[in-house]
């Protein structure tokens, strides 16, 4: 869908005139001791018809580099000539943020809540303002993650890849991976596919910590994304798609015993099936258990935790169709972005 140049859209009280931006607050509730709690979006409206783009973050509360991904991107100097809208929601779970927790106080996760309800739980009602005053107004979504607490991604993209509109947006995004990740029932994923949204999913880094390059790189594949749909000006080199391979499947490798794990394992490294990856024993030293990989692939997510309970998970390992494909794809990856100091705006 694309908007005719001279409309105006309206967030909830607020209309942005063509041209315009604009931050709108959408109350919410309040807090036990009366503070007013609102959904804060930022409107970059165009002059140029083209898609309205949703771009947010932290729908679990906890997860703040992608927080950090939408603070840059309203700072660009390039989305001052904007065909079409953006609609960027840096905080969507924010009492999760407030608290620096996964959940809502209801302790229910909001991205199982969708698509809500305005008379239901306090994750309902987030949910159902969400969609009736964001959600349904964009014509694609991208969904900033990061991995829980304690745990790392790999820079990746995740989406329904049998839906040909959710593959480009995944390839113009341009991670190492890209997972073909089944949709749960009640995530905004699920509501956006039966709303007819494409919408991804980017994954990188760990819950309550920044991390750089997942930063930097995020940031570099919403601008891939934008170009591809039209909305800004291809720039040459660093906005073009990259290669990426498709993961269709993954597993994780638990801890055979507790104890204290030691490992050489990183993000990306590249795993063949019943090969070491660590080692747990007792803080003593003594008796140690190996680790072995079960499965070919490439180490996706992993624990950051080395004090471990038997059945832990450690190790997320991408099954990939082409291994050596999958490993220069990563290599590649990170090559480009530990040498590289551009992240495509100002850091403070």
């Amino acid at each position: 869908m694309r908007r005719n140049s001279a409309d105006s859209i309206q967030v909830g009280t607020v209309v942005i005139r063509p041209g315009e931006r604009k931050t709108v607050d959408l109350p919410l509730s309040v807090l036990s001791d009366h503070t007013p709690v609102t959904l804060t979006a930022h409107v970059i409206h165009g002059r140029f018809s083209g898609p309205c783009l949703l771009v947010c973050a932290a729908l679990h509360g906890d997860e703040v580099n992608g927080v950090e991904i939408v603070r840059r991107l309203l700072r660009l100097t390039a989305i001052n000539r904007l065909q079409g809208t953006i609609i960027a929601v840096p905080v969507v779970n924010m009492y999760g943020f407030v608290s620096r927790s996964r959940y809502l106080p209801d302790r229910r996760d909001l991205n199982r809540s969708f698509p809500g309800s305005s008379t239901g739980s306090l994750s309902a009602q987030l949910a159902h303002l969400f969609l009736d005053q964001i959600l349904i107004k964009c014509t694609h979504a991208i969904d900033l993650h990061t991995g829980a607490i304690h745990r790392s991604n790999l820079p990746q993209i995740r989406g329904d890849l049998s839906d040909p509109s959710v593959r480009h947006l995944a390839q113009a995004f341009g991670m190492p991976v890209m997972v073909n990740a089944a949709i749960r029932p009640g995530s905004l994923r699920e509501t956006a596919k039966d709303m007819g949204i494409p919408i991804i999913v980017f994954e990188g880094g760990e819950a309550l910590r920044f991390d750089s390059i997942a930063i930097r790189s995020g940031l570099a594949g919403i601008l891939r994304v934008m170009s591809s749909l039209g909305m800004i000006r291809p720039r040459a080199g660093a906005w073009s798609p990259i290669d990426s391979a498709t993961v269709d499947s993954s597993t994780w490798v638990r801890a055979p015993r507790g104890g204290v794990l030691r490992t050489p394992c990183s993000l990306g490294r590249r795993v063949r099936e019943g090969e070491q990856i660590g080692i747990v024993s007792n803080p003593t030293g003594d008796d140690e258990t190996p680790v072995y990989s079960t499965s070919d692939g490439i180490v996706i997510g992993r624990s950051n935790i080395p004090v471990v309970n038997q059945g832990d998970a450690l190790f997320h390992i991408a099954r990939v169709a082409d291994f050596l494909e999958a490993s220069e794809a990563v290599d590649s990856f990170f090559e480009d972005w530990e040498e590289s100091n551009e992240d495509y705006s100002v850091h403070f």
